[in-house]
């Protein structure tokens, strides 16, 4: 690079990443060329990763191959699709280490109102199943809590699940989870081309895994989990 200063020459020279350099001559800067065959500030040296980065990166490969990354497919099916005014009836999750399940979770909510029609249709949710095999919100919001614990969350529309769930924290006076989050949803949106749409149901068809997703917690979890093996690949 040659650059404007003061002097005889009224210029100034500036290398890099090469072999020429400026030399003073009785007052004015002249570029040495080095002599064929001489040695190379730069030789030796090649475009990559030091050897030092090459071991971590494999210790990393290593790790990662024996012991993959634990995650929770969760689910909830609700009342409704207002987070702020409708609840909760049923938690679902599965503990997956490789796509493999590990550990299921299941646990129906009692509530103290009754189901809106459509939600007994869609679920096969019912008030007196509600009754008699559902625990309190408190009790079922702190197992789900424990069960997930600080695993990584997957699973389909994941914002609305969460949503709910941390309406259920602060109505129970819950820590609200901090998990990271991965939504299939977004990751079909970038992988998956040609459908019609990005409905559970048309991703699942897509994948030749189910027609219907259940509407159950626990199962479409399990349906989430095969869809990110899918994605996945």
């Amino acid at each position: 690079m040659v650059y404007s200063a003061n002097g005889e020459q009224k210029m100034m020279f500036r290398v890099h990443n090469s072999n020429w350099t400026p030399v003073d001559f009785d007052g004015i800067t002249l570029m040495k060329r080095p002599l064929p065959g001489a040695a190379s500030p730069q030789e030796g040296l090649k475009p990559g990763f030091s050897n030092a980065a090459k071991g971590q990166m494999a210790r990393r490969r290593q790790a990662v191959a024996g012991h993959a990354e634990r995650i929770a497919v969760i689910d909830v099916e609700t009342t409704g699709l207002n987070a702020a005014k409708d609840q909760i009836i049923e938690y679902g999750a599965v503990l997956a280490e490789g796509f493999r399940p590990v550990e299921t979770f299941s646990r129906l909510v009692r509530i103290d109102r009754s189901l809106p029609q459509q939600i007994v249709s869609l679920t096969g949710i019912t008030d007196s199943l509600l009754q008699k095999e559902g625990v309190s919100p408190q009790q079922a919001l702190e197992e789900f809590l424990a069960f997930i614990g600080r695993h990584r969350l997957v699973g389909y529309h994941i914002s609305f699940d969460m949503d709910f769930i941390q309406a259920a924290c602060f109505r129970n006076q819950k820590p609200v989870p901090t998990n990271r989050c991965l939504d299939l949803l977004s990751l079909a949106r970038r992988k998956v081309y040609g459908v019609p749409n990005y409905k559970l149901e048309t991703l699942l068809q897509h994948f030749s895994l189910l027609s219907f997703p259940a509407h159950r917690a626990a199962a479409d979890c399990k349906l989430e989990l095969q869809l990110y093996e899918k994605l996945k690949e």
